[in-house]
């Protein structure tokens, strides 16, 4: 009766689950982690283990006892003289060079299986570090989208390759100028995986064996963002913001039920669509923000807001927070922001999230993640200086409860050393990386 009791309070107080994609299990940017401790000033953050990985931009996913990490293997690209009046941020290069898949033991970091393919990139230079999207894992399987188009299917445990297609080739795309950072979605028996091209910009493909099932929309960029699957009214809606529009389809047939016109600068939607309601939130480079009203039956929608730069909240990396009908996130001109999301109206702004603690760190494009942590109310913040910070978000200010420095920024954008790297938050861990190592971060509670 005693280890019934015991095993009763385990289960009830402790909640453990994986973040096998993007954002998370529900692609919401929620952890739901019940014994944690999330003020590091009581308790600090525990390094367990660190394992050496190359270059990247592409979050780790955690799944079935293991961890997921795609990388890249090149030699160092040294430019040659540019042309008089160019800019480094759309020069392009032939970068020749192998992007690799490696599963690590979740327990230690251990390599248990790893493939690595020929990839020779073509994007721009500076950022043509590695790929962008993070593996995707469901049913024994592990899903992989590589910076020139390769899309690979591997079993999850021993790493054997089912299926791959390259789909720029497929497609006759060119690669994107910051390669292709669309994170596919599962929806049943199909891989819903962001392409580009006439017809073709979202496609869904049979998960099990790689066959095409259905393609849908005509825009020639597919943006660097993420698809989501979202009730909105009722209504189940795949929302796939390309480089011109904001679509709701219908995920099992791909049949487009509305598209609202938002173009960001550069084709460069990047930040997951958020819902409240009947409003999906949308922001994107450069200053871009706005929101769409779905209407009651699902098949159609409007721009609710969008047009005026002093609404909204523009992040131009990371995908917003939602709650309550406010919006958080970092933003232009170096702010963290609060907005209402029902009209665009700006709360409140703070500097402090996206600065290192001692208040440096101005420079452009700043960027933080956001993962609210369900159980206590907070929200974890991921700025590109390597700091994890708690907060408490609320339409009453920003409160910062405590901060720590848990990766070391390696990437050089703009003169200033970043990481751009969503982390994996599991099993009471947090999984980070840059583009030396993988670093896993125990937040558990419990005796020193």
């Amino acid at each position: 009766m005693r280890i019934l009791f015991g095993l009763l309070i385990l289960t009830t107080c402790s909640v453990a689950e994986d973040w096998p994609q993007y954002l998370g299990p529900g692609r919401d940017a929620v952890w739901r982690e019940k014994n944690v401790e999330l003020d590091f000033a009581k308790r600090s953050p525990r390094l367990l283990w660190t394992a050496p990985t190359g270059g990247g931009y592409a979050g780790p996913s955690v799944a079935e006892g293991r961890v997921f990490v795609v990388d890249r293997l090149a030699e160092p690209y040294v430019p040659g003289k540019l042309k008089p009046g160019s800019n480094v941020n759309f020069v392009r290069a032939r970068i020749p060079g192998k992007e690799r898949v490696r599963c690590l033991r979740e327990s230690n970091g251990e390599v248990l299986w790893e493939d690595a393919y020929d990839a020779d990139y073509s994007s721009v230079y500076p950022y043509a570090i590695g790929p962008r999207t993070t593996p995707l894992v469901h049913e024994g399987m592990v899903y992989t989208l590589g910076a020139e188009g390769h899309l690979r299917a591997y079993t999850s445990k021993g790493g054997k390759l089912v299926w791959h297609r390259n789909i720029l080739k497929e497609y006759k795309l060119e690669t994107p100028l910051w390669g292709t950072a669309g994170h596919p979605i599962v929806e049943g028996e199909l891989l819903i995986c962001p392409v580009g091209g006439s017809g073709t910009t979202v496609v869904a493909f049979d998960r099990r064996t790689g066959k095409e099932r259905w393609r849908a929309l005509d825009v020639l960029q597919s943006g660097y963002g993420t698809p989501v699957i979202e009730t909105i009214n009722g209504h189940r809606q795949l929302l796939v913001w390309d480089a011109e529009n904001l679509n709701g389809l219908d995920p099992e047939s791909g049949k487009v039920f509305w598209s609202v016109p938002f173009k960001p600068q550069f084709g460069m939607a990047i930040g997951a669509p958020r819902v409240w309601k009947d409003l999906v939130f949308i922001m994107g480079y450069n200053n871009k923000s706005g929101a769409i009203r779905v209407a009651p039956d699902g098949k159609s929608a409007r721009l609710a807001w969008g047009r005026n730069l002093r609404k909204g909240v523009a992040g131009v990396m990371n995908t917003a927070w939602t709650s309550g009908g406010y919006i958080y996130s970092g933003g232009q001109r170096g702010l963290f922001r609060c907005v209402r999301m029902e009209t665009g109206e700006r709360i409140w702004e703070s500097p402090q999230p996206l600065l290192r603690a001692d208040g440096s760190g101005r420079g452009p494009w700043p960027h933080a993640f956001t993962v609210h942590h369900e159980p206590s109310g907070q929200t974890l913040i991921f700025n590109d200086h390597g700091e994890m910070i708690s907060a408490k978000l609320s339409p009453d200010g920003y409160k910062e409860i405590a901060r720590t420095a848990i990766i070391e920024p390696t990437h050089i954008v703009a003169g200033r050393l970043l990481v751009w790297s969503h982390p994996a938050l599991a099993n009471g861990r947090v999984y980070c990386r840059n583009d030396k190592e993988v670093r896993c971060w125990d937040l558990g509670r419990g005796e020193p």
